[in-house]
């Protein structure tokens, strides 16, 4: 359920903003940009998250002490902006938004009211964090909620009047029917769109202990002040936040910040006010809505129809240039997650050739781990490993970080030397493969026509864009396809600790040191993040792209596929992440009833089976384990999924015993009576990725998460099976 609403929700371009915000929008938009369209953009939380993306993709990024919105905007070219404006999507038009448990103006008011009183706490304290910095992460703290609603309107009103009706948090039933909280999602959606990294932190962080993160994490200091002004916000009852739990301590967060008591005061008498004035920027008391709205959109309407002749003359442009997106389209669909460096090398070079109509090429990487292809004119490609001279940069100086046509003779005149291809030395030219705004190889090609240089040179930039982005993503993955080889390798010579007398007796909890395995794995998940997720983004996004504006059924679906594949590979990176870095256990005492009653329950969502043969007997009485409730349900739910998974048609009988040991814990014993496994199935079991069913059904994560969690939580796991005799899962598991 949990992958499913991350999907659900990473679909999102866009968050949607009140009728009554797009006409404001509208009615200031015939002014270009100007003050008060800017206030009225840092005022709602879609718009200014979409600004921020925008500005991310633009490249325009201040430092936090220098953060504004404001600044953000007049930065971004006058059509950018007219473009957000125009993108903006209103919510509920036709319906009574009064009627909803949680109407989205009463959640407008909250993340203003959250944004104002976070930008006054940041004016008194000590803490030197930029207060617009401190405004805009509580404007946007709730984006997971506004992403929620978007993805699934009808779920999240169940959660909100479940949350009302029970007394309690909007994450705490998030969690019980989702898997996954708005935290987590908004701190995702948050990534995926570029957003400041202190606004990350304060998004994903504002509903946890801050006091004690921000001991180990200084910059998590912006979440601790939009906690404070969450609660404030709540406390005055200034807007709806969705959750209906008791208020935390408002003075013991205020003094961990080092605000005084009449600070707060000055803060209570100051809020309704600056609230109001924030709420009328973006017309929140506008009778009428619907109305407003339609004769704002046919004022725009007259105004885009004076630019239509001038959009129909760029189209006419974009019409010549159109054939290029053939070429990459074909050169996307002949790539598939088997393609390694130098096929895709190859392929490129030939498809340039062909289309463009040139003489020879070459293309080469700037990583010397991979040859050069150099293609004739015949169109038959070889492999070259070159050999860079001493104090020579691979990739010419010029084009390094920025897309620049140059004279090849000039610039690498040792590598046409080596490729045994006569290239006319006039004629030749080279160009950068550009990804992320960083050369990561060359093309090298004779051009017959030399005219065309000029002509082509904005489609040239696109295209050699894509190839790059494409290497880079091939060349990062070939890289951490070794380290994974190094890794599995390296931890078939490691076995797990599972004796059952090894739990401390120390009344505080220790996470347990990683090895020099997990070491390496959790090095290898942080590089493979940062290689691979940039690269990631542009192939997703240019995928997309060019499929909106695909008219070819089959071409579309094949441009969807790759963006499909890129969003799974990113999911894969994440899930390597999550088990080599899980969170640190926050234990409490919790009853083994309670533990497995919701492990069952999350096995069900796992599997999709409404009724489980699950038999639970726990033999001495409900009682107490010390552990992070959180981390040892999940790791019993993959477990169980995995028993539910061992019978061929899915459905089978589980056992699951608990009782007390003589080392003051407990003991939980999982049988089924399913396929079972082999030595060497039973040996790998626990290991990363390791699956015993056909490559591309499962990643094999869920027994290696499952012995992960449960070593953090100083518990134990042993396993024993037989080929068609079953399988049984000894989990052990602390009181103290």
């Amino acid at each position: 359920m949990a992958q499913q609403v991350e999907l659900a929700v990473s679909r999102l371009e866009t968050l949607s903003s009140l009728p009554c915000v797009a006409v404001q929008l509208l009615r200031q938009l015939s002014q270009g940009p100007n003050s008060a369209l800017a206030e009225i953009i840092e005022s709602d939380a879609a718009l200014t998250a979409k600004i921020l993306s925008v500005a991310g993709e633009q490249s325009i990024n201040l430092a936090a002490e220098k953060f504004s919105i404001s600044q953000i905007t007049s930065k971004l070219p006058t059509e950018i902006v007219r473009d957000v404006v125009l993108s903006a999507k209103p919510v509920g038009i036709q319906e009574n938004d009064a009627d909803r448990t949680l109407p989205r103006k009463q959640l407008a008011i909250h993340n203003i009211a959250v944004a104002c009183c976070a930008k006054e706490i940041a004016t008194v304290t000590s803490s030197q964090i930029n207060s617009q910095l401190a405004y805009t992460a509580g404007l946007l703290h709730d984006i997971g909620k506004l992403a929620l609603d978007a993805a699934m309107p009808k779920s999240f009103i169940k959660i909100v009047e479940e949350a009302k009706s029970e007394s309690c948090s909007a994450n705490t039933i998030e969690q019980k029917h989702l898997g996954i909280d708005h935290t987590i999602l908004g701190k995702r959606l948050a990534a995926k769109w570029r957003l400041p990294n202190e606004i990350i932190l304060a998004i994903w962080l504002h509903h946890s202990d801050t006091e004690t993160i921000v001991n180990e994490m200084p910059e998590a200091k912006i979440a601790q002040i939009v906690q404070l002004a969450d609660c404030i916000a709540r406390q005055c009852d200034i807007g709806q936040s969705g959750s209906y739990d008791i208020v935390d301590s408002i003075e013991q967060i205020a003094d961990s910040l080092e605000i005084t008591q009449k600070q707060l005061e000055q803060i209570y008498r100051n809020l309704p006010e600056m609230v109001e004035q924030k709420s009328k920027a973006l017309g929140l008391d506008l009778p009428n809505q619907s109305a407003a709205y339609c004769d704002a959109i046919h004022t725009t309407a007259v105004q885009l129809a004076q630019q239509q002749a001038k959009g129909l003359q760029e189209n006419r442009q974009l019409e010549t240039t159109s054939s290029h997106f053939d070429f990459i389209t074909e050169f996307l669909s002949n790539i598939d997650s088997a393609s390694n460096v130098i096929e895709i090398t190859q392929r490129f070079a030939v498809a340039w050739m062909k289309f463009y109509q040139t003489g020879p090429v070459c293309l080469y990487l700037g990583d010397s781990r991979f040859p050069a292809v150099a293609v004739d004119g015949l169109a038959e490609s070889k492999v070259i490993y070159l050999s860079v001279p001493d104090e020579t940069s691979a990739i010419p100086k010029a084009m390094q970080d920025k897309f620049a046509i140059l004279n090849a003779y000039d610039h690498v005149g040792w590598l046409l030397e080596q490729t045994d291809i006569e290239f006319n030395s006039s004629h030749t030219k080279i160009i950068p493969l550009l990804s992320g705004n960083k050369a990561i190889g060359a093309i090298v090609f004779e051009l017959r026509y030399p005219a065309d240089a000029e002509l082509f040179v904005k489609n040239f930039k696109v295209v050699t864009s894509i190839a790059g982005a494409v290497l880079d993503v091939a060349t990062a993955w070939d890289n951490q396809e070794k380290l994974v080889e190094r890794l599995v390798s390296k931890s078939k010579q490691t076995q797990p600790q599972t004796k059952p007398d090894s739990i401390p007796q120390e009344k505080e909890v220790e996470v347990p040191k990683e090895d020099n395995t997990l070491a390496a794995l959790a090095e290898m998940a942080s590089g493979a993040a940062h290689e691979l997720n940039n690269p990631l983004s542009v192939i997703s996004g240019r995928a997309q792209l060019l499929a909106k504006s695909e008219n070819d059924v089959e071409k579309k679906g094949i441009l969807e596929k790759i963006q499909e594949n890129a969003g799974e590979l990113a999911q894969i990176i994440n899930s390597l992440m999550t088990y080599a870095e899980p969170q640190r256990p926050r234990t409490e005492q919790i009853s083994i009833k309670q533990i497995l009653d919701e492990a069952v329950q999350l096995t069900a969502m796992k599997t999709a089976t409404e009724e489980l043969d699950i038999e639970i007997d726990i033999v001495e009485g409900d009682k107490n384990i010390l552990v992070d409730s959180a981390q040892i349900v999940s790791a019993i739910a993959n477990i169980l999924a995995n028993a539910v998974e061992s019978y061929p048609n899915g459905s089978g009988s589980i056992k699951v015993n608990a009782k007390s040991d003589e080392a003051d814990a407990i003991e939980v014993q999982i049988s089924d009576s399913g396929c079972g496994m082999d030595e060497e199935t039973l040996r790998k079991a626990v290991q990363p990725f390791f699956s015993a069913k056909p490559a591309g059904r499962k990643r094999g994560m869920g027994l290696a998460h499952a012995q992960r969690l449960i070593q953090l939580n100083r518990g134990s796991l042993e396993m024993t099976s037989q080929p068609g005799g079953g399988t049984t899962v000894i989990i052990c598991l602390p009181c103290k």
